[in-house]
């Protein structure tokens, strides 16, 4: 099977076009590329009661984050500070991301 390549990659700052967290921004957290999702660092929270282990110790509800599609999502430019279109260009034999709206390199 081919490897799937996202366009959005771990630390890129992008923005949310749809669902419950529309408008707000975050920073990539990890990806995953089979399903075409990503998780964003403090958005899209679901409790998760941790249950005890060992004898003794306590259950917890902690916060995960979820993963979202990236069809939800838009790259931030840094440069024009806008959520953009993901393009690619060759530059010196080397494939780079550029931004659709200004074409800097990203």
């Amino acid at each position: 099977m081919a490897e799937i390549k996202l366009k959005l990659k771990k630390g890129d700052l992008v923005k949310v076009v749809s669902g419950k967290e529309k408008g707000k921004q975050a920073k990539i957290l990890k990806t995953i590329p089979k399903s075409r999702k990503v998780i964003l660092e403090g958005l899209f929270l679901v409790k998760k009661i941790r249950r005890p282990r060992k004898a003794g110790e306590k259950s917890e509800i902690i916060n995960l984050s979820m993963p979202v599609h990236v069809s939800k999502l838009m790259l931030v430019c840094s440069f024009c500070n806008k959520a953009v279109r993901v393009g690619y260009s060759l530059q010196s034999k080397e494939k780079v991301r550029i931004c659709k709206n200004c074409g800097n390199k990203i």
